[in-house]
C-alpha cells in the first residue's frame, strides 16, 4: 500500500508509532474491527483526539461502524516506512550508549544501530553488543560509507554541539537528542530532544498533583 502522507501536526506524528504498535497488538489478537472507543480504553488516549488524527488522512472508518484493524495496520505502516530499514549510528558509548547497543530495537527489526563512536574506543573497532564500536575520529568516514541519516546522540553536554556540528557537515538529517543541550542545526535537520530528568521531573509534578486531587475528593 503506498499512501501520500499530508502534512499534520507534529502532535499527531508523535502519536503515529502509538496508533501502529496498538492496532498491530489488535490484529495479533485475531481483533477484525475497532471503534475510536475501544482504542481510546485501551490507549489512554481520548477518543475525540484518535478521530481528530485518523480525519487528517481521509476516512479511515465509517459512523457506525468503525475501522477495520486489518486496513489500518497496513496503512500505519505505509505512512511510518516499516518496510523501509533505517541505519543508525550511535555517537556516545556511556552508560546510556551501553544500553540501546543492548537493546538496539531488537523488538523494531526494521531499525538497527549498525555502528557507534566514542573517543575511548580504538580506531580499529571493537565489536559491542554485536555491534561496531569505533573512536570518534572515524565518524564522519564510517557515516558516510554506510551512508547514514539518522544518529542518536548520547554524549556529555560540553561536547554536544561540536559532535553535533561534525554531524550536520556529513549529512546528518536527523539527531535523537539524549543530551540536556539545545543543540543548534540548520532548518534541513530535525533535532527530537529527550531530556530524562526533566522527563522525571515532570512525572514526579503529576504524581503530586494527582495526590493533591484524591486527598480533596
Amino acid at each position: 500500500m503506498k499512501v501520500e502522507i499530508p502534512k499534520i501536526p507534529d502532535a499527531t506524528s508523535k502519536r503515529l508509532p502509538l496508533y501502529y504498535r496498538f492496532l498491530q497488538n489488535l490484529a495479533n489478537a485475531g481483533k477484525r474491527r475497532v471503534s475510536s472507543g475501544e482504542l481510546s480504553e485501551t490507549m489512554k488516549i481520548d477518543a475525540a483526539t484518535i478521530r481528530r488524527d485518523f480525519s487528517h488522512f481521509g476516512a479511515l472508518g465509517r459512523k457506525g461502524y468503525g475501522y477495520e484493524v486489518h486496513y489500518l495496520v497496513e496503512f500505519f505502516r505505509s505512512i511510518l516506512a516499516q518496510d523501509e530499514e533505517t541505519d543508525v549510528a550511535l555517537v556516545g558509548v556511556g552508560s546510556l550508549g551501553t544500553a540501546f547497543l543492548k537493546y538496539n530495537f531488537h523488538k523494531n527489526h526494521n531499525t538497527r544501530i549498525v555502528i557507534a563512536f566514542d573517543p575511548k574506543l580504538p580506531i580499529e573497532g571493537v565489536a559491542k553488543s554485536g555491534t561496531l564500536a569505533m573512536h570518534s575520529d572515524m565518524m564522519e568516514q564510517k557515516i558516510d560509507e554506510l551512508g547514514i541519516r539518522l544518529v542518536i546522540l548520547a554524549v556529555p553536554s560540553e561536547v554536544a554541539q561540536e559532535m553535533t556540528d561534525r554531524l550536520v557537515k556529513v549529512g546528518i538529517k536527523g539527531i535523537l537528542n539524549f543530551t540536556p543541550v539545545r543543540l543548534s542545526v540548520p532548518d534541513h535537520v530535525r533535532v527530537h530532544t529527550i531530556d530524562l530528568s526533566v522527563e522525571l521531573q515532570t512525572l514526579i509534578y503529576f504524581m503530586k498533583n494527582d495526590e493533591k486531587d484524591s486527598q480533596l475528593s
